[in-house]
This record gives C-alpha cells, structure tokens and sequence, in this order.
C-alpha cells in the first residue's frame, strides 16, 4: 500500500547541503494535517516516489524521468545550476577526453549524475568507458578505476583535498556543450496523494516555497551550520549557495528536457517524458 493510503502524508527530503535553503525552514509540524518527513540520498527517494511510499518531495532528475507517469513537478523548486556546481565532480589522473576507452568509478547514491556524465562521454566525446559502481570514497574509487564521480557533501569534501587530479565539475561542462543550465533535483508529487489529499498537498508546496524564500533572504544560518557541520570558510559556502539555482521555470524546464530527451536516444529511459506540473488547487482523475 502507497503511503496515499495512509493518514499520514509522507515527504521526502535530500540529504545533501545543496538542498537545504528548500527545507531549512520547513517545519512538518506546523502543518494542519499530519506528516512524517524521511530524509535519505537521492537514491532512496527516488524508489519511495516512484512506489508511492512517498507522497511529495525532492528526488533525482533522473529518477523524475523515470516515473513521470506517475509524478507532476511542483513549481518554483529544484537544485539546478547555470553552470559549474561544485558538488558533482569527476575526478581523474588525466584530461577527460583520455577516458573515452577507461574505467570510471561511479558513485552509488544517485543516477542523475552518472546519466549525465554517460550522456556527455557519449555525446560530446563519442566516448563509451567502462563504469563500476562504488561506495563514494575518492581515495577507493581511485585505486580501481581512471576517474571516480563523486557527488554532494563527499564531492565538496575531495575538492577541498590536494590530491593533484584533474577536476571537471559536470555542470559546467554541460552549460558549455549545451547552453543550458542542468536541474540536478526536482520536487514533485505522486498523482495518487493529489487525488486523494490536495489540501494537505498544496499546504506543503506553499511551506517549502516560503523556507526557500526565507533562506535565501539571509543565508548565514545556512552557512553557519554548513561550516559547523562539515569545516570550509564562509566564504566558500556563502559562494556555494549563491552559486546555486532553487527555481524551476523556463530555463531550467528546458535544460532538463534536452537532458532527458537524450537519457532517451541513449536508451537510459525507456520511453519519452512528457514533464506536466501541478497547479494550485490541481485535482486530477487517476487512470484505471
């Protein structure tokens, strides 16, 4: 049974820092109705939005994609970027474009990244490495392949470290294959919880779009417990934050629809994703 089945309604919040100004201020129990917030990598959120056991909440792009017939993307959310991210990284002992033939460790907590970094070796270098799948240790992960991929707080982390390999941040070398700016998350609701609960639903898109809004009118908390929590100066994650998108309009729509689309020539996805959004006071008819 799907958590729409439940009394409680079940959200779904990102580990990683990128995503805290969207929940910073969030708080589930000032809701009218009764909540229970999970907090997990991309990678188990995604399941849980995809099976229903998640009602509302951030997961991977990717993921998003994947269960599209079954999510409609919330308004005004996401974790993109106009360019470099700085928290998804591809590490290696030589330039990317000697890894066209080589081994590529990957890490393990989210399919976004990995689909990106395959669709940009695929497509801007006509490249087909071979990739493994690892707990997300640079120092591990090295030892293995030519490169690792490491994301969120553990990529901030081996950025930080003077380890003399090469660094190519992925957003980056998108913006400048493509042009557009990549959504990495996206926040989005199962069809069966805004059938069956559109109140509540809606009460939860409006708290996340005003913590997001307050976050981002003072960021120093944020920073304050960034640096208390994983080291770095203020400087840094002053930068990071601000360096980061938490819209989702136009620009990021069509960023992440040419991302899909070619997840799609690449046979990642299955089928063609059809994005729709829900709207206030959306209620939608659940097909049989």
């Amino acid at each position: 049974m799907g958590a729409y089945g439940n009394n409680k309604t079940i959200i779904g919040k990102i580990k990683y820092t990128n995503a805290w100004p969207i929940f910073y201020y969030f708080d589930p129990d000032a809701l009218c109705e009764p909540t229970e917030m999970i907090t997990a990598v991309p990678s188990l959120l995604n399941k849980g939005m995809n099976d229903g056991s998640i009602d509302i909440g951030a997961l991977s792009s990717f993921a998003y994609g994947l269960s599209s017939n079954k999510l409609l993307l919330l308004p005004n959310l996401s974790v993109s970027a106009d360019g470099p991210v700085q928290s998804i990284l591809l590490f290696s002992r030589q330039p990317i474009e000697s890894l066209i033939r080589g081994t590529i460790a990957v890490t393990n907590t989210s399919a976004t990244s990995i689909n990106l970094l395959k669709i940009l070796m695929n497509k801007a270098l006509d490249g087909n490495p071979t990739y493994i799948a690892l707990e997300p240790d640079l120092k591990t992960m090295m030892e293995v392949a030519d490169a690792a991929l490491l994301i969120g707080d553990n990529a901030i982390k081996a950025s930080w470290e003077d380890h003399g390999l090469y660094v190519t941040d992925l957003s980056e070398w998108w913006k400048e294959w493509t042009g557009y700016s990549m959504t990495f998350a996206v926040w989005a609701v199962h069809r069966d919880a805004v059938e069956n609960k559109p109140e509540i639903i809606q009460e939860i898109v409006q708290a996340l779009q005003a913590s997001k809004r307050h976050s981002l009118s003072d960021l120093t908390p944020i920073v304050n417990e960034a640096m208390t929590t994983f080291g770095g100066t203020q400087d840094y994650w002053k930068r990071y934050f601000e360096n980061l998108c938490y819209d989702y309009g136009e620009s990021q729509s069509q960023g992440l629809e040419l991302y899909l689309r070619y997840a799609h020539e690449l046979g990642l996805i299955q089928h063609e994703v059809r994005m729709e959004m829900w709207e206030e006071n959306t209620r939608i008819r659940v097909k049989e």
